[in-house]
């Protein structure tokens, strides 16, 4: 222990004072955790500063081309990232275009990994404390069926930390996969009896026969399907359309997500995020973390 010093003495008179004016704010690693260089927090001061809650409807649309993918997204809260997968030699490598493919940067060493290491940690959840549903989209962009089939040899390595059907059952785990891109993938996937992955529709799979323990999510081209893009108000006739969708997927105990929203800082983008929001959109589409993680906590969201 450090020698009894005036300085000492000093400080332990006015702790009180010292305490109220002058504490650190609470650091916190990627995880929630508290980072090492934080002294050990008093419980009123823990009460003071609560731990940022995961963003339910954050999701990191390419994630991928960030500086350090899925890192980048789990420090601003994110709960659900997107990565496109090319089935080249064997290997399922990350990128979003053929030129970009590096053999050094494959779903194992990018995702699967550093997430089966997070969940160990965190006793069985991506963020620690936290029991929400963590999704990652994998996005095909070589033949589906065959590049699915190598896709689920890699995912049965990693069995225990994906949610998994079984035999007309959902068992739900750490971490969701669902697979979107290349439409070939939906018949090898529809004819398993356990897999652990799930199918992203398109909004032709609204209503259908597909129960949502096969399409648990719907996705779609927000362009391709609304002419709103954030200036003036929405078209009555939009939103309605909007709401309809999102309802009839939530009957159905499915997620929606839209892919080409605006996404350039500005009251066009928080316009049409906020329309999105209003309606019960699951899941909002972005490049850029921070401003979404600003817009949300903003809102409480």
């Amino acid at each position: 222990m450090a020698p009894f010093t005036r300085r000492r003495a000093l400080g332990t008179l006015g702790a009180a004072f010292a305490t109220a004016v002058a504490a650190p704010q609470l650091a916190h690693a990627a995880d929630g955790s508290p980072s090492k260089s934080r002294p050990a927090a008093e419980p009123a001061a823990a009460a003071r500063h609560p731990r940022p809650r995961p963003l339910a409807q954050a999701h990191a649309h390419n994630d991928y081309e960030h500086p350090r993918p899925l890192l980048d997204a789990l420090d601003h809260r994110f709960t659900s990232v997107e990565a496109d997968i090319f089935l080249v030699g064997g290997k399922l490598l990350v990128a979003h275009d053929p030129e970009d493919l590096d053999p050094n940067r494959t779903l194992e060493s990018l995702y699967l990994d550093p997430l089966a290491a997070r969940v160990r940690k965190n006793h069985g959840s991506v963020y620690r404390r936290w029991h929400g549903e963590f999704q990652l989209l994998i996005d095909i962009k070589t033949e589906g069926a065959s590049t699915y089939r190598e896709l689920d040899l890699r995912l049965h390595r990693y069995r225990h930390l994906f949610t998994t059907y079984a035999h007309g059952k959902v068992r739900r785990s750490a971490v969701t996969a669902v697979i979107s891109g290349d439409r070939a993938a939906r018949v090898p996937m529809e004819a398993q009896r356990v897999r652990r992955a799930f199918y992203d529709g398109r909004l032709a799979d609204l209503g259908s026969a597909a129960p949502a323990s096969f399409i648990p999510l719907i996705s779609d081209n927000w362009s391709l399907n609304f002419t709103w893009q954030g200036v003036g108000p929405i078209p009555p006739a939009e939103r309605q359309k909007l709401r309809g969708i999102v309802s009839t997927a939530h009957k159905r105990g499915q997620r929606v997500r839209f892919w080409a929203t605006p996404d350039l800082a500005g009251p066009q983008r928080e316009a049409v995020w906020g329309e999105l929001l209003a309606a019960g959109v699951d899941h909002l589409n972005t490049d850029d973390l921070a401003g979404l993680q600003r817009f949300l906590d903003a809102r409480g969201r």
